[in-house]
């Protein structure tokens, strides 16, 4: 089931790339934008990421945070690589991306499997759903979230 604007964002706590626990509740009072992606370090991915680290200076003090099923450790090769600078959290068991919607049935090469549908969701500053871009494409992210913030 994805989540819609006006729908309370799922809370959650998990771990970022230095170990830390990074819940979603700490950043009461401002925007966040929470995404989803399949795995750390592969193109398409690379792309969405590097793409909101460039925007990053335009945003205010929105949030942005990174989530997939990879582990910390692989999070923060990702981050250090290309100086992503904003938390990529790891969703083990994909019980988060299940919450917001973002695990699903994926095909490819004919071959069905369970895995993350690249989504994103702009959280308001109190924890509602803003704007949801469900099966977002990698370059879309950082512009739907600049047009979001009228910038």
């Amino acid at each position: 089931m994805a989540l819609k604007p006006g729908d309370k964002a799922p809370d959650f706590t998990l771990l970022d790339q230095a170990g830390n626990k990074v819940k979603l509740s700490d950043f009461k009072g401002r925007k966040v934008l929470v995404y989803f992606y399949p795995k750390a370090d592969t193109p398409g991915c690379t792309a969405q990421a590097c793409g909101l680290r460039d925007v990053l200076g335009d945003v205010g003090d929105t949030a942005v945070i990174g989530i997939s099923p990879d582990k910390p450790a692989a999070q923060a090769k990702f981050d250090t690589k290309y100086s992503l600078g904003f938390p990529l959290l790891s969703d083990l068991d994909h019980s988060v991306a299940e919450a917001y919607g973002a695990w699903g049935e994926k095909s490819m090469y004919g071959k069905k499997y369970m895995g993350i549908i690249r989504s994103a969701f702009l959280i308001d500053e109190k924890g509602k759903i803003a704007e949801a871009w469900p099966k977002i494409s990698p370059k879309d992210t950082p512009t739907n979230l600049l047009a979001a913030l009228g910038r």
